[in-house]
Order: structure tokens, then C-alpha cells, then sequence
């Protein structure tokens, strides 16, 4: 499968990777921006095998019902309950507890629709369970997958943020007028 992708991602859709993930880390939080529309999880698929990095990723409970269900659970995806109320923070972190290896991406937009800020959930996950970011943007202006180095959250969310920021500005997602960011 992994030379399909390869071909696919390279040779048919002319897109590039740039950086690449720790093997050392194994648990860690993949952030990746933007999330603009469904074509973002078969590149996030191609980028897992190429790259031979076991990601794990959770979605709304509704997607894991059938019919699709058993191929989302197969892709390495877990359902979560999004109904409010819940403190999804630490219900996420504890997996991490439980696990040997864990690389959960999650989109820190929270919606595929324009948005000027992220939401810190994904920050708050890492520094609960204590495991590092890794940034991850998926520009379909350059074609290419731009992987940062690990990124470990401090007690300055401030400058963190600003960090994060700047390592997603002026990254195109496939709907280039959803991308984070985005000022027309």
C-alpha cells in the first residue's frame, strides 16, 4: 500500500513532504492546520504510510456507525462523544496513559470553515498528558507537507501561540478561502 500511496502522493498529485516525524517520540499530539475539506484525511493517510508513522485520530461518534464505521475504526480513528458538558481534555489525555504509543492528530480549527483563531484544546491535551506537538500543515497552494520538529508547550500559552502561528501563516488548504487565517 505504502508504494501506492508514494506514486499517488508524488508522482500523480506532484505534492512534496517537508521535515518529517520523530520515531524517537512516541506519544505526541499532530496538529494539523488547515482543515478545509474531507480531502485533508486521504492525505493524512498517504503522509501516515509514507512516512511509516503510526497516527492515530479521534471524530464525531457519528461517523463510526455503519456503514463507514469499521473502515474509520480500521484507519486507526476512535469516536468521541462531542455533547457538551464533558471534560474532553483529560478524557483524551487519559488515552494517552493507557497507550505504549500514541500520536493523536487533531485540527485545532475545530470546523472546516474560516476561522482566526485556533482553539487550545489540542495544547491543553499535550500539556496534560505531557507529550509534545508536533506541527503539521497540509498546503495545497505548494503542494507540500510542511512537518515541524517537536514543539513542547511551556506556562507562556502566549508565546507558544505565537510560535504556532507563525509556523501555520500563509498555508492554503484545499478550499483556500476556509484556511486558517485567511484575509481574502
Amino acid at each position: 500500500m505504502r508504494a501506492i500511496y508514494k506514486f499517488i502522493y508524488f508522482k500523480l498529485l506532484g505534492w512534496k513532504i517537508k521535515g518529517s516525524f520523530s520515531q524517537e517520540v512516541k506519544k505526541c499530539i499532530v496538529a494539523v492546520v488547515p482543515h478545509t475539506s474531507w480531502h485533508d484525511f486521504y492525505i493524512g493517510l498517504m503522509i501516515r504510510s509514507i512516512t511509516k508513522t503510526k497516527i492515530n485520530y479521534v471524530g464525531k461518534k457519528e461517523l463510526f456507525r455503519f456503514p463507514f464505521g469499521w473502515y474509520f475504526r480500521w484507519t486507526g480513528g476512535a469516536p468521541i462523544d462531542r455533547t457538551p458538558g464533558q471534560n474532553k481534555v483529560q478524557a483524551i489525555a487519559a488515552v494517552f496513559k493507557g497507550k505504549e504509543e500514541f500520536r493523536l492528530t487533531l485540527a485545532p480549527e475545530g470546523t472546516r470553515k474560516l476561522v482566526n483563531e485556533l482553539r487550545t484544546g489540542f495544547y491543553y491535551i499535550a500539556k496534560e498528558a505531557k507529550v509534545p506537538i508536533t506541527l503539521v500543515a497540509f498546503d495545497f497552494g505548494k503542494k507540500e507537507v510542511k512537518i515541524d520538529k517537536l514543539f513542547y508547550p511551556t506556562d507562556d500559552i502566549k508565546a507558544d501561540f505565537a510560535y504556532i502561528y507563525k509556523f501555520f501563516e500563509g498555508v492554503v488548504g484545499k478550499i483556500p478561502e476556509k484556511s486558517f487565517g485567511y484575509k481574502g
